[in-house]
């Protein structure tokens, strides 16, 4: 979080901020609820994900959560995670779900593979929306080879003569 110090002519939120009135100075000379803080001079900033400075917001209680739909081919997930979750958190609660680990997820969002730290609200997932859930080939071939290997080795016992 980064404090910077400004003019009070530069940003000031109204003009009966300096009179007597108290009604129009408890509305409008708090900033977003905030008290005591109104002479500080300091405005606090915060940088969002995209890399952009913002002032920072007060008062916001909860997260906005939204539901996304995923789908496997086969069937269909509707998950709720937070707006600003990125891709991997999604494929950690997708792991849950299908019993798929998150490096065996690949999630396909309009059109495009997305990665793990991109942020759901920066790619532009909404409410409802739509993401693709396609196992990784690569370790769906070795998971094969892999239970081929493992069922080679239980039958210890080769015939001799073949029929």
């Amino acid at each position: 979080m980064i404090k910077l110090r400004y003019s009070k002519r530069l940003f000031r939120r109204s003009s009966s901020k300096g009179s007597t009135d108290s009604s129009s100075s408890s509305s409008d000379g708090d900033v977003g609820g905030r008290s005591g803080g109104g002479g500080s001079g300091e405005i606090e900033w915060e940088v969002r994900p995209g890399g952009m400075l913002v002032q920072k917001r007060d008062g916001r209680g909860g997260v906005e959560v939204i539901t996304v739909r995923v789908a496997t081919g086969f069937s269909w997930h509707d998950v709720s995670i937070g707006a600003t979750c990125t891709f991997g958190e999604l494929k950690a609660v997708l792991s849950m779900v299908t019993g798929l680990e998150p490096r065996e997820q690949r999630l396909l969002f309009r059109g495009k593979e997305r990665e793990d730290t991109d942020h759901l609200h920066m790619v532009g997932v909404r409410d409802m929306d739509k993401v693709l859930l396609l196992e990784d080939p690569a370790l769906k071939d070795m998971k094969l080879r892999a239970a081929l290997a493992a069922q080679a080795m239980q039958s210890p016992y080769q015939p001799f003569i073949q029929v």
